[in-house]
Order: C-alpha cells, then sequence, then structure tokens
C-alpha cells in the first residue's frame, strides 16, 4: 500500500538570499516558491534548510535540473549542484518534500518502462546498482511505495538527480520522461532516501 503524505504548516522553513555566503536580499519561506523573479529576487544564490527536505530547481515553474535540499547551509550554488553532470549556477523555484520519511521509504524499480522485466526492491540507501547485482545501467520505471527517493545518474551519488516521491502521481514512475524536465537518460546507478 502506498503511503500518502500531506503538508501542513510549520515542518518547512527555507531562507534565500540572492548573494553567495548568505548576503545580500533574504527571504523566508514555509511552502512552495514557484518563481524567485517574481519576488524580486533574479534566482537563489544561498540558502539554509532550517526544517524539512525541499526539492529546487533551475528554472520556474519547477522545471529543469532538480537539487534535494536537506537541513544544512548552502553558501553558494557549487554546494547544491556540485555533484551534478553539468554545474547549474540558478535556483529559481523550490518546495517542500512532503514525504520524505527516512525510516519508512520503499521502493521498486523496473529494468523496462510500465512497470515490465526485472524488477528489484529498496528500503535502504543504495550507493551502487551494479555492485547490489542490477545488470543494467539503466532503469525503466519506479513505483515509490513510500517515502521520497534520490536517484543519481552514477554511483556514488553522483550525476543528474532525480526525485521521485510516494504522494506524486500515486508513486507511479511509468516512463524516463516522469522523472522530472530535465531528463536526459534512463541511466540510474546509486539510489537514496530522501532525509527530513
Amino acid at each position: 500500500m502506498t503511503h500518502h503524505c500531506r503538508k501542513s504548516s510549520g515542518l518547512w522553513k527555507i531562507v534565500v538570499w540572492d548573494e553567495p555566503f548568505f548576503q545580500g536580499k533574504k527571504l523566508e519561506f514555509t511552502s512552495d516558491c514557484y518563481s524567485t523573479p517574481e519576488l524580486g529576487l533574479s534566482t537563489v544564490r544561498s540558502c539554509k534548510i532550517e526544517s524539512g527536505a525541499w526539492a529546487g530547481f533551475e528554472h520556474c515553474g519547477f522545471q529543469g535540473q532538480q537539487f534535494v535540499l536537506e537541513r544544512g547551509e548552502y553558501p553558494c550554488w557549487e554546494a547544491w549542484s556540485g555533484s551534478n553532470a553539468y554545474h547549474v549556477e540558478r535556483m529559481c523555484s523550490f518546495r517542500p518534500i512532503a514525504c520524505a520519511d527516512h525510516w519508512r521509504s520503499r521502493l521498486m524499480l523496473f529494468e523496462h518502462e510500465n512497470f515490465q522485466g526485472k524488477r528489484g526492491e529498496l528500503s535502504d540507501d543504495c550507493p551502487s546498482l551494479p555492485a547490489l547485482g542490477w545488470g543494467s545501467s539503466a532503469v525503466g520505471s519506479f513505483f515509490v511505495r513510500s517515502g521520497a527517493w534520490v536517484c543519481s545518474q552514477y554511483p556514488g551519488y553522483r550525476g543528474f538527480q532525480y526525485l521521485l516521491e510516494s504522494d506524486c502521481c500515486g508513486g507511479e514512475y511509468k516512463h524516463v520522461r516522469e522523472w522530472g524536465s530535465h531528463v536526459q537518460t534512463g541511466q540510474v546507478q546509486s539510489i537514496r532516501r530522501v532525509r527530513q
């Protein structure tokens, strides 16, 4: 059974600045921000996650490269995009990850689209799918039974990130194109749970 999560106030807080190292204009959020330019910030250049887990996006409207932001400080753009396949110097929208539940997360992965072919199940972080015995460098589809997961293009949680959530699309990601607007490949070689 899929565990659906609901947003409630007070669980998330992000503070953002328009300059690196927590300088310049400062704004605080406890819910979605669809467009920082509409609020007078051309982009976010540093941020602090005070509570909850957040998904940051390269472009307005939750589009482009995704960044998973967990509790802590991000003094410059390299802090959140340093391990991605290409460096992104901008973050223009962000939202809370409502269903992040590190202790009860479960994910099923399938070799082909539409939940076909070889399958596996995870309830813990996996720094290397090949080392676990997953024969292919690609995954065709996912079913997120509970929690939120970050899939990475390469072992060791490197490369492009894809955020998969149990409360989005019923937890069903039948095709690569459903992983996000920036997805270029089905290559996934490491997966971890999102931490609150």
